[in-house]
């Protein structure tokens, strides 16, 4: 009977979506990674996720890697004459008791050497490397050009 149940509760738990991503390095907390889908030609491609710091000291954002790129890169947008421009910066500081965002228009790691298009409803890995709390693998979920993700089969969208 013990057997039968914890055969039907592992059943039922890979059943269920997942809600919410989140992954711990040290003291960080790694929340929510996500990326856009991308069109046929797009040579390359950004990911996001919020940084939470929990502990009472610094640490550093110092590299991501992913066998789905080439190459990653940390970048930012920065005004720059005028105009807003990406930029490559070597590490992203992370205060202690605190978060950082990195979302459109601002951090992200830049996908270079994409093989495929990221297309919505798939996930990659991708292994955040801090100055601290060392290499932490996270899966990033890719999401529809608006943001959403796609629909299931079964689901249907109101009018």
């Amino acid at each position: 009977m013990l057997i039968r149940s914890l055969s039907f509760a592992a059943l039922l738990a890979c059943a269920l979506p997942s809600v919410a991503a989140q992954y711990q390095a040290g003291d960080l907390l790694i929340d929510q990674p996500w990326s856009r889908e991308l069109p046929p030609n797009a040579p390359a491609g950004a990911a996001y996720f919020t940084l939470h710091n929990q502990g009472g000291t610094f640490d550093r954002l110092i590299g991501a890697s992913t066998p789905r790129a080439e190459n990653s890169e940390l970048h930012t947008h920065v005004h720059q004459d005028g105009l807003m421009k990406m930029q490559q910066i070597p590490a992203v500081e992370i205060p202690a008791n605190s978060a950082v965002v990195f979302q459109p228009g601002g951090n992200h790691v830049m996908l270079f050497g994409l093989g495929k298009p990221l297309t919505a409803g798939e996930h990659f890995p991708l292994t955040l490397e801090f100055e601290k709390a060392g290499k932490v693998e996270v899966q990033v979920e890719v999401k529809t050009a608006d943001g959403q993700m796609p629909m299931s089969h079964g689901q249907h969208q109101g009018h």
